[in-house]
């Protein structure tokens, strides 16, 4: 059963990450999108401090922790207003794929890295004509020899610019039936046919958008992850970890984005009393809170039964709880701004901003559409129309 009380161990580590967050703030995020540039020197003390790769393995330099103890360090770090969105890619996917389905010497060649934040991966699933149908996916891996040459094109792919690597979700061809699979490869940037072009985004983050080609880019044959049958599986082993880590991404930035306003409807005053104390603006962000918090649970729901080695169950829990993040968080943002008023749309409070950003969680990685079809068609048993 979820525990809905949190550990004493939990306690400690939520005030832990929170004291870092507040060493950098938001001010810290803004100067760095300002700049063009990835957020290095949280990402080098958080990884310094252990919570990069709470969720590893210890035998390889992480924390023996799960998903529930990073997402943890995510929601925090974004209460501060400094959240680090490659927590959801680096440690949180490749380093779970990796870590339940590499070799060894994947494991002892990659694993320490995405631990202690000195080497950063990026993740490669969405392309310009697959979307959410990870089905339609068109990036081929042929054998050529002992190697494989992959070809296709990627969108969406987080901080490429500081990655080490990618792991790419290709398709490889079935011998028996001629069927494409999925299957997961290692992709080094500096690969030959590796080419990255950067996506110019209206959202203002310090985290970088590109598109990928990959024009027969050559690998030995240890760049596959797993095995070559199991694609899927150990695909969706990714994306679950993927969808609760937005979630926590979502509460983080709602909970930030609240507690300004909180704070602002305190001290402005007019006619006489804080606006706080109107019910008319009370109310909608008593709401908001209420709504970030169930969506916390759902979250926390989510963490402990992947981490419980419950795939089947973790999949709709982060399904519904990236849903439920999402829509808390747009409101949230939303309310907050409207609290401030004309200083909400100020750089000078920074909300502004987060209107965009929390269009995110409701888009990425899958857009609340589909998690509703998913919740229709596995929980409730309702027919497909596609």
């Amino acid at each position: 059963m979820t525990a809905v009380i949190e550990s004493d161990e939990h306690k400690a580590l939520r005030a832990a990450v929170a004291a870092l967050g507040k060493r950098y703030g938001r001010d810290y995020v803004i100067r760095t999108v300002a700049e063009g540039r990835a957020p290095a020197e949280l990402w080098s003390d958080a990884g310094r401090l252990g919570y990069l790769g709470v969720n590893l393995p210890e035998e390889y330099g992480g924390g023996g922790g799960g998903i529930a103890e990073l997402s943890l360090v995510l929601e925090e770090l974004g209460a501060a207003g400094s959240p680090l969105l490659m927590l959801v890619v680096s440690p949180a996917i490749c380093g779970t794929v990796i870590s339940r389905f590499g070799t060894e010497e994947q494991k002892r060649r990659w694993l320490p890295g995405l631990a202690d934040g000195t080497r950063l991966m990026a993740f490669g699933i969405t392309e310009p004509d697959a979307g959410s149908n990870s089905h339609r996916i068109t990036t081929t891996a042929r054998r050529d020899g002992t190697d494989w040459l992959l070809t296709g094109r990627k969108v969406f792919v987080s901080g490429v610019d500081t990655a080490d690597a990618v792991l790419i979700v290709g398709r490889t061809e079935d011998a028996r039936t001629g069927i494409l699979k999925p299957c997961l490869f290692i992709v080094p940037t500096d690969a030959e046919g590796f080419r990255k072009h950067l996506i110019p985004m209206e959202l203002n983050a310090a985290e970088k958008q590109f598109e990928l080609v990959l024009d027969d880019v050559r690998l030995p044959a240890d760049a596959l992850v797993g095995d070559e049958d199991a694609g899927l599986l150990q695909l969706f082993a990714g994306l679950n970890p993927e969808r609760i880590m937005t979630a926590a991404f979502a509460i983080g930035m709602g909970r930030y984005a609240l507690s300004r306003a909180v704070e602002y409807a305190r001290e402005r005053t007019v006619w006489k009393a804080p606006i706080g104390a109107h019910q008319a603006i009370a109310h909608p962000l008593a709401q908001a809170h209420i709504d970030l918090e169930l969506a916390r649970l759902m979250m926390q729901k989510a963490a402990h039964l992947y981490d419980a080695g419950d795939d089947m169950g973790a999949g709709e829990a982060a399904n519904m709880a990236k849903y439920a993040a999402g829509e808390a968080c747009v409101r949230a943002v939303d309310q907050a701004v409207h609290t401030l008023g004309g200083n909400g749309l100020t750089r000078e409070f920074g909300l502004a901003s987060l209107i965009t950003a929390a269009r995110v969680a409701r888009i990425a990685p899958v857009s609340r559409e589909m998690i509703l079809n998913y919740v229709s068609h596995q929980s409730l048993g309702l027919p497909k129309s596609y």
